[in-house]
């Protein structure tokens, strides 16, 4: 979907993404108008949505109006496959309408962990943060995910029924925006308490980073952080000395490009 403000587009942020599903058969698309147009989902397989952006207009928060949300869940209902990608503050605002429809609740927020003094929005998931579900296990042949980290998200909370895929630790918290998140930094920096802090400017996060359920005859992912779907660099023109930063799928450490291979196998139904 790129008719909705995203910055994730196929020949943009998510040109990795793109990339690695071409590589794999998939043919990939941009859709560029109204979700619920005559046509518009016809022969799609799996309708990837985002980012979406809140319109500029300011006529609503929501990226989806209402005609358009109920068109995705009959889609949906009637064996379609929605990978909904929603990342920190505002993009959870944005998608909040969508995600309800789905029956899953968004943090808004920016998840993160305290590391001793700090705060990390990077999160490693490993194995036993992982559901027990076909995105995890693959199809066999060293297909199973033993590791996914992303890239600063917010968290979630699935319907009954779904399956969490990346499971929030106990020690896991969302703050309400970036400017509290770095005053969390700060603080926890000058060496305050961490249950002081958290108690005061964040709230316990949601159970899940990603999920995966049906929905009628269709299928369902949505993940709480969009970055990792990407295989961003990020360079410092004005500090040429600096080494560029990398995020997504581009980097190492991580079995990221088999959770995304596998969940959209599951979605396409090559997974059963």
């Amino acid at each position: 979907d790129q008719g909705h403000g995203s910055l994730q587009t196929i020949d943009g942020r998510y040109a990795g993404f793109a990339a690695l599903m071409r590589a794999d058969g998939y043919g990939v698309d941009a859709g560029r108008g109204r979700l619920d147009a005559p046509g518009a989902l016809d022969g799609v397989a799996v309708l990837v949505i985002a980012n979406a952006a809140s319109p500029e207009n300011g006529s609503r928060v929501s990226a989806f109006d209402e005609a358009e949300i109920e068109a995705m869940a009959r889609w949906v209902a009637l064996g379609g496959s929605l990978l909904l990608a929603v990342d920190h503050a505002p993009h959870g605002t944005a998608a909040e309408a969508l995600g309800a429809r789905f029956g899953v609740t968004m943090g808004k927020g920016y998840a993160f962990q305290s590391v001793r003094n700090d705060v990390t929005a990077n999160l490693v998931f490993p194995r036993q943060a992982l559901g027990d579900h076909p995105i995890i296990a693959g199809r066999g042949g060293g297909e199973g995910v033993q590791i996914v980290k992303t890239f600063t998200g917010q968290s979630l909370k699935g319907p009954d029924g779904s399956t969490v895929l990346l499971a929030m630790s106990d020690d896991a918290f969302e703050a309400p925006d970036l400017a509290t998140l770095q005053a969390i930094r700060q603080r926890l920096r000058a060496g305050e308490d961490v249950e002081v802090v958290t108690a005061e400017l964040a709230r316990p996060a949601l159970p899940a980073q990603g999920l995966a359920f049906p929905f009628g005859a269709g299928r369902v992912v949505v993940l709480g952080e969009a970055g990792m779907l990407t295989a961003q660099i990020v360079r410092f023109p004005d500090q040429p000395d600096r080494t560029p930063y990398r995020f997504g799928l581009n980097t190492e450490g991580h079995d990221d490009r088999l959770f995304a291979l596998n969940l959209m196998h599951w979605l396409s139904r090559l997974i059963p």
